[in-house]
């Protein structure tokens, strides 16, 4: 642990209205992007995805479960894989607690995964969750929201932008849709640094002595394990 300077509680005191004139500064621009996140215009979809659930086939349309908005969670689990990926496990220990007032808010949540159903219910199981997850292994879903992608695959792009060296099969992200009028519109996505909202977790290392220490890591979640790992 690297020594941090220390100094007077007037020097603390000083410093810290500073920042928190900068914490205002960014709450206000975080509210102003809020609302420009909201006038982003809807794009209805043509395709009816299709899932399999722990019930049976289900669609996109269903995951709304009667409410009007829907989370998607883009979790990275691929057909081959014998686990979830560990950074979207950590996001996923946050999914359950709010789901209840979410629901609430006429927004439904879920998850979906390219691996089979079988394997994300047994996952889930292990890791004491109760969120909706679906499998997107016979659909073109994931693929077509740009978070899993073929060997060889042609002008590979996340996060809305090119891709250099060739991707993974799996990566993670957000999708919002709405039902309107009786059809599902594409509202909005979030990738890469965009998922760190999901984290509360992150939120209280940013505000730890340390912060999220991860600066003389490999990459910056190697630290993260799953919750049955620690």
């Amino acid at each position: 642990m690297t020594t941090h300077a220390t100094g007077t509680r007037e020097e603390w005191l000083a410093a810290r209205l500073a920042l928190l004139e900068r914490e205002k500064e960014l709450t206000r621009r975080s509210d102003e992007l809020a609302q420009e996140r909201l006038a982003l215009p809807w794009v209805p979809l043509e395709k009816e995805h299709v899932f399999e659930s722990s019930e049976g086939r289900t669609t996109l349309r269903d995951l709304f479960d009667g409410r009007s908005q829907l989370m998607i969670y883009h979790f990275m689990f691929g057909p081959d894989w014998d686990e979830g990926c560990v950074s979207c496990s950590v996001s996923a220990d946050h999914f359950d607690g709010p789901a209840v007032h979410l629901a609430s808010h006429d927004v439904s949540f879920a998850a979906v995964s390219r691996a089979p159903i079988e394997k994300l219910d047994a996952y889930k199981r292990r890791m004491g969750w109760a969120f909706e997850w679906v499998s997107s292994l016979d659909s073109d879903f994931n693929f077509d929201f740009g978070v899993s992608f073929s060997p060889g695959q042609e002008d590979p792009r996340y996060n809305f932008a090119p891709i250099d060296a060739p991707p993974p099969d799996e990566l993670a992200g957000m999708s919002a849709f709405a039902l309107q009028d009786g059809v599902v519109h594409h509202t909005y996505s979030c990738f890469s640094r965009g998922g760190d909202i999901l984290m509360g977790l992150y939120q209280v290392l940013d505000r730890a002595p340390l912060g999220r220490n991860e600066d003389d890591l490999e990459w910056t979640m190697a630290w993260m394990r799953r919750r049955d790992e620690y």
